[in-house]
């Protein structure tokens, strides 16, 4: 996306298949597919890239109790990756790129930037304001009984990635 004018448009990956357009499956989960948030590293792109996300969530069909959570705990991860996207690395990455893919069993988010450091999620230290999203981020995905991580990039940058389960259908 070349400029922001109010909200983050979703772009369907490249090489790979949109396989939804909203809605539910028969099976009463969500709609596969996996879309692309690029915005620039500024910080008027955190909210942008969260509200298109919680957009293209409730479109695919995760609305309601069942999802509740995981919809909420997805979008304080996207605003805490995005956030340390734009704070960190904007000197080297102009562009900061969200992908959302939206399966059967899970939905993972992974933002991805230029700059090839590899942060650690800091320590629980009361005497530091800020500093701590990746914690919380870790946290987050743990207690949803999730997975993430930082892997680098083929052009030098990073991706940090949390994948959260589906709830289960009510009664399975």
């Amino acid at each position: 996306m070349e400029q922001i004018s109010g909200a983050a448009k979703a772009e369907p990956r490249r090489g790979r298949r949109e396989e939804g357009t909203g809605g539910t499956t028969a099976s009463g989960g969500p709609v596969e597919g996996v879309w692309r948030f690029p915005v620039p590293a500024a910080e008027a792109s955190v909210p942008l890239t969260r509200h298109a996300v919680r957009d293209r969530l409730l479109a695919q069909g995760m609305t309601g109790l069942r999802y509740q959570e995981l919809v909420d705990d997805l979008l304080l991860i996207v605003s805490e990756l995005v956030s340390n996207a734009v704070t960190h690395a904007a000197e080297l990455s102009p562009e900061v790129v969200t992908e959302l893919s939206v399966g059967r069993a899970s939905v993972r988010v992974a933002v991805e930037d230029g700059d090839p450091y590899r942060p650690k999620a800091l320590e629980n230290d009361t005497g530091r304001t800020g500093g701590r999203g990746l914690l919380l981020v870790k946290s987050v995905t743990l207690q949803a009984g999730g997975v993430c991580d930082v892997e680098r990039t083929g052009e030098g940058g990073k991706v940090i990635w949390a994948s959260l389960p589906v709830p289960p259908e009510p009664g399975r």
